[in-house]
């Protein structure tokens, strides 16, 4: 472990207290309130609210000409049940910051205090507090609002990872995480007596048609460029009336590639297969997706930016060789504009994210600061 500066009070009391009060993708409303309130304190240029849904915008001039940088974290929190008994727990049954927004909300408040207390040498600093990142939905509803009129130089993001040393920074240039998108299937047959199933149309049979066939797409190798997952994460047929045969079944899987073409192909295989076996067994079939993220693809002009503030202040660099399997809604932004996401280290034995018994560790709150803070020196000299 590297040897940290410490995180000051205030800021673990505004950590800890985001993570008593979660609130879901899009119902950011208390969260978003209480941030602006106390970024209000702290005089910015520009504060905007209400921006893609409960996002907040805020803006640290130096009135001189330079570059336009964009730092964002993320407000909403997960619907998992909370098993952790500290005395900031979660009091929202159901809801929880397992995912450390509240730590990444805190580390932009912290840049926003420094920023605050010395004005960038040039250019502009945005701070972006994204809403409903955790449904992929926030980052493309930030950038459609009217209100979000800039267009950055650079974008950058972090991450906490546990299973890293707490206080490594992770970079990797090109592909960090992965593309992702969620599809539902469903598929509509003719219900019947359980004892005469031959007068109707049951979807079991296309059900375990599509669940093998979903199967072998699978290619779960992260190391390779073909990496491809289909993972089945809900499935419905008919209701518990053991009189009826069912008549209607739905399907819901989550696909994931290296890249956003490759995941159009491996969605066009699912879905054209499928709609075979239905045409098959005599069902119709309809599918929607639902929570699309684009894959981080990291600019390295603004990954060496990272790795050289990261060296500035002492701190351990990790190269990742392999991508993250999971997906992250700032993959928009990096589809948009030059930037990049990098990690920062949680500690080796840290709860897993999304886990019921995470809690972002308030120890690496400076480092995250500082590295922001660092960031902007580099890009905005005097």
């Amino acid at each position: 472990m590297i040897n940290m500066e410490p995180t000051a009070q205030h800021l673990i009391h505004l950590r800890q207290l985001l993570h008593a009060n979660p609130e879901l993708s899009g119902y950011e409303e208390n969260t978003a309130a209480y941030i602006t309130g106390f970024l209000k304190k702290l005089n910015p240029d520009e504060i905007m609210t209400g921006i893609g849904g409960h996002g907040i915008l805020v803006l640290f001039d130096s009135c001189k000409p330079g570059p336009t940088l964009l730092f964002r974290s993320e407000l909403d929190a997960l619907p998992i049940y909370e098993i952790n008994d500290f005395p900031h727990r979660s009091v929202v049954d159901g809801v929880s910051h397992t995912c450390g927004h509240d730590g990444h909300t805190t580390i932009l408040c912290g840049l926003a205090e420094k920023l605050a207390a010395e004005k960038p040498a040039s250019g502009k600093v945005y701070l972006l507090f994204q809403p409903a990142e955790e449904t992929g939905e926030g980052a493309a509803k930030v950038v459609a609002d009217k209100k979000f009129y800039i267009n950055p130089d650079f974008v950058f993001a972090l991450h906490n990872l546990p299973g890293f040393e707490a206080g490594h920074i992770v970079v990797r240039d090109g592909l960090f995480s992965a593309a992702v998108n969620s599809i539902i299937i469903k598929l509509k047959g003719k219900t019947a007596h359980a004892a005469e199933p031959e007068f109707g149309i049951n979807p079991a049979s296309a059900i375990s048609e599509i669940i093998a066939f979903a199967d072998q797409l699978n290619n779960n190798h992260p190391e390779e460029a073909n990496f491809q997952l289909v993972t089945p994460v809900h499935i419905n047929m008919g209701t518990a009336a053991y009189g009826v045969s069912a008549g209607d079944a739905e399907l819901h899987y989550t696909l994931r590639c290296w890249d956003n073409d490759k995941l159009r192909n491996l969605e066009t295989a699912l879905i054209n297969r499928s709609t075979e076996i239905a045409a098959g067994s005599g069902l119709q079939l309809a599918h929607a997706f639902t929570q699309t993220f684009y894959a981080n693809d990291n600019n390295k002009e603004a990954n060496d930016v990272v790795r050289a503030s990261a060296q500035q202040n002492g701190f351990i660099l990790e190269e990742k060789i392999v991508p993250f399997k999971w997906a992250e809604d700032f993959g928009y932004f990096t589809s948009q504009f030059k930037g990049c996401m990098f990690g920062l280290g949680a500690g080796t034995g840290h709860p897993a994210l999304h886990n019921p018994d995470y809690d972002f560790p308030d120890d690496i709150t400076a480092t995250g600061i500082q590295i922001f803070h660092s960031i902007t020196k580099n890009i905005l000299p005097a």
